[in-house]
């Protein structure tokens, strides 16, 4: 008995959730009332939008960069994950050292790769001081 009724709601509970997201779909995307559907194509290239983030970017990349950087007593960087893979090493942990290692490989590639957003983002703040924050007027 009670799993019957357990049944029954959560059928009615799947039925209500499809009805909204039909009737959610349908409204999505409707021809003539504006509102573009979820595969249209850009109107601009966001510059406003990026010129107002760019102050929280600099500083997501510059903290991101001192954790990298950090040491072996920083959650996330690369010297504490070095000494992680050493002591895999030292232990005979033949399969956590290969992950851990591989897990260095790919935190090294970070640094690079968020020092060069970094000068991105430096011509970007340029642009936008010069440009009225890419608001176009």
């Amino acid at each position: 008995m009670r799993t019957t009724k357990t049944a029954a709601l959560a059928l009615a509970a799947v039925a209500a959730l499809l009805t909204a997201t039909g009737a959610a779909a349908a409204d999505a995307g409707t021809p003539g009332t504006g509102t573009p559907s979820p595969g249209a194509e850009p109107t601009g290239d966001g510059a406003q939008a990026l010129c107002k983030r760019v102050p929280k970017i600099e500083k997501r990349l510059a903290r991101a960069l001192t954790r990298l950087g950090g040491d072996a007593t920083q959650r996330g960087s690369i010297s504490r994950l070095e000494q992680r893979v050493e002591n895999a090493r030292k232990a005979g942990h033949t399969e956590i050292e290969t992950y851990l290692n591989d897990k260095l490989t790919f935190r090294r590639s970070l640094v690079p790769a968020l020092e060069k957003r970094q000068k991105d983002l430096a011509a970007v703040k340029t642009w936008c001081k010069a440009n009225n924050n890419g608001s176009g007027k």
